[in-house]
């Protein structure tokens, strides 16, 4: 497996699963506006999977579509952060947990549209736009839970505190990371962290919540080693109508 092809794995899988995480909400969420800007959040993740594995599967070369790669693999396939596949729990979780990728997302897609990749680029200039409103959205929800009731306060630092384990696996360096990065394609995950820390600390104190000690970190997930059984039973129900029914089409 190719290093350029298992970034865009880890890029398109991303997007995926958090995408399909956030569409649960769809029709439960605490307010209608909730609702309709929780699935249309989902709507833009799931483009962006759509571009993403799209290249992946022409660097691939084997044939392979974004709905290929998406319905068609098994979980030990799958490159995606373990903070994704975690369950959505309550509305402040979710909203925590969406806060502390985006906040990573648009980093990310900031430095890669300098991509010596073209079609790289391109995808992160358009992906770009769309997180820049998703980090807009799940920081204000963030400050203004943080910062609002008692009961609202605890939630949102409890949410912290759980998700804060499976921060440290996004800034990992690996061979995939180095060979993309010497050759001008993606930065170094590591070399993002500062930013990143600037953007979070300067929103959870304005949240008025407790920045999380230590830095132990889950890990496994981008490089496919260890998935949660969440990723499983998610997957059961994203793929079951082309497990079901094999090539079916609207």
């Amino acid at each position: 497996m190719s290093a350029l092809f298992e970034f865009l794995l880890r890029q398109g899988d991303n997007a995926l699963v958090l995408g399909h995480r956030v569409s649960e909400w769809c029709g439960h969420a605490p307010v209608l506006e909730e609702d309709i800007a929780l699935a249309n959040t989902a709507l833009d993740l799931i483009g962006q999977t759509q571009m993403w594995l799209g290249l992946a599967g022409e660097v691939e070369g084997k044939g392979r579509s974004a709905d290929d790669l998406a319905f068609l693999r098994d979980v030990w396939d799958f490159r995606n952060l373990l903070l994704v596949e975690r369950p959505n729990g309550d509305f402040g979780h979710t909203m925590m947990r969406q806060f502390l990728f985006d906040a990573f997302n648009l980093v990310h897609l900031t430095e890669l549209a300098n991509s010596t990749d073209d079609r790289i680029a391109a995808i992160a200039e358009k992906a770009g736009k769309e997180a820049a409103y998703h980090l807009e959205r799940s920081r204000n929800t963030v400050v203004a839970l943080g910062d609002g009731t008692e009961e609202s306060h605890a939630r949102m630092q409890a949410a912290l505190d759980a998700l804060w384990p499976y921060v440290g696996e996004i800034f990992e360096n690996d061979s995939v990371s180095d060979e993309l990065a010497a050759d001008g394609i993606a930065p170094e995950p590591a070399s993002l962290r500062a930013a990143w820390d600037a953007r979070v600390q300067e929103a959870l104190a304005e949240a008025t919540l407790r920045h999380p000690e230590g830095d132990f970190a889950h890990r496994g997930g981008k490089t496919g080693v260890m998935h949660t059984e969440h990723l499983g039973h998610l997957l059961t129900q994203m793929q079951w109508l082309q497990r079901a029914y094999p090539g079916a089409t609207w």
